[in-house]
């Protein structure tokens, strides 16, 4: 069974983002980026497939600048086998849908069983790539994956949903998006960064696969959220139950 990972490049989510003093965006420069937490997840469970004996192949794509090569070469160093590199001229504006379009070509192109990504990207938190490729596609999906499972030509996923979880099955091929709590990814060694090096990465264009990637949407602003207000101290419990009342609407 071959696996397909989308990976992309984003803000390190140790960084504190900054905003454009414009506000026309987030401020890039010089700021260390690295792999999608929810992606490193979702990289993390394909390679655990391949150790297990249940998938042949781990293939990771990534859409955007030249510079998402590093990303790839990370998930590379994890254990994936090989890489597909799409470059996208509006890198930094490219909209789920495209990215949709374009992984749905790499699909047709590679025939996985399954394709697992991470549910968001942390820098747009849109939340809507792997259910967009998954109606393109025609395929189940199966959403904030906290277990994953594949018996019988099936994926057995527990969701995390607003009330608990739910446990569904999705015949392959599928979609598979990871949540948080699905498993920790490794670190890669030494000798497996030096490997990474090695292992072939296709390139390829978005033109290549005749998407059209122009943005449908435009920031108007971009600020930052307003500061925290200082609390204030009460001396008894009577004074707190007023003010929760008052103040809090409790």
């Amino acid at each position: 069974m071959k696996v397909l990972v989308p990976v992309k490049r984003v803000i390190d989510y140790n960084v504190k983002v900054r905003v454009k003093a414009d506000g026309s965006g987030v401020d890039l420069a010089n700021v260390k980026m690295s792999m999608n937490p929810f992606d490193e997840i979702s990289v993390e469970a394909a390679i655990r497939m391949k150790e297990a004996g249940i998938a042949t192949e781990v293939v990771v794509v990534s859409v955007g600048d030249k510079k998402s090569v590093e990303t790839l070469r990370t998930a590379l160093a994890m254990g994936a086998d090989r890489g597909i590199m799409v470059e996208a001229p509006e890198a930094t504006e490219i909209e789920p849908l495209a990215v949709a379009k374009i992984l749905k070509a790499v699909v047709n192109e590679e025939q996985p069983q399954l394709v697992i990504a991470g549910k968001q990207a942390i820098d747009n938190d849109m939340n809507a790539t792997g259910q967009m490729l998954a109606a393109l596609l025609g395929w189940g999906q199966a959403t904030f994956a906290s277990a994953l499972e594949i018996a019988d030509g099936k994926a057995q996923v527990v969701r995390e949903v607003d009330g608990g979880l739910q446990k569904i099955e999705v015949a392959l091929p599928a979609i598979v998006t990871t949540d948080l709590r699905l498993n920790e990814p490794r670190y890669a060694s030494l000798p497996n960064i030096m490997k990474a090096k090695k292992k072939p990465v296709a390139e390829k264009t978005a033109a290549d696969y005749g998407v059209d990637t122009t943005p449908r949407l435009k920031v108007v602003a971009t600020e930052e959220p307003a500061g925290r207000a200082a609390g204030i101290k009460v001396g008894s419990v009577g004074e707190l139950v007023e003010k929760l009342k008052e103040r809090a609407l409790v």
